[in-house]
């Protein structure tokens, strides 16, 4: 069974999978760092200075605060403003996607379009061609 364990790990689709979560957990982290730090204030101050991630609808009545961490201490609240800050995030993050699967795409295709060069005809058909040929002349 151990033996079976180390096959199935080397296997290249298992390590290519590993190095592909590492990568997107920290392409995630960079996108997540684009909406909140770049995105969403631009998006707020276009808006007039408006913080999406206070945006919240109190769902208790005891709920006062004008911040979500202060509401959220004192009864439940519907987040939505953090909502439309994952959303952007999301679409971002599957737009590049979109993109970089449509790039690889356009190679393999560039790649298929190449015509690939004759096989050589086996021993026995070349022979047979040459014979040919000379039963001609």
């Amino acid at each position: 069974m151990l033996n079976e364990f180390k096959a199935f790990i080397a296997k290249g689709n298992v390590m290519d999978l590993a190095v592909g979560v590492i990568i997107g957990g920290a392409f995630g982290l960079i996108v997540s760092s684009l909406v909140d730090d770049i995105i969403m204030p631009i998006v707020g101050a276009i808006f007039g200075g408006i913080d999406f991630s206070n945006f919240f609808i109190p769902l208790a009545s005891g709920v006062t605060a004008t911040t979500l961490e202060a509401a959220k201490e004192q009864g439940a609240v519907l987040a939505y403003g953090n909502f439309l800050t994952v959303l952007i995030n999301f679409l971002i993050l599957a737009w590049i996607i979109f993109l970089m699967v449509r790039a690889v795409n356009s190679l393999r295709k560039e790649e298929e379009v190449a015509p690939a060069a004759p096989a050589a005809p086996p021993a026995d058909i070349a022979l047979l061609s040459e014979i040919r040929d000379l039963l001609k002349k």
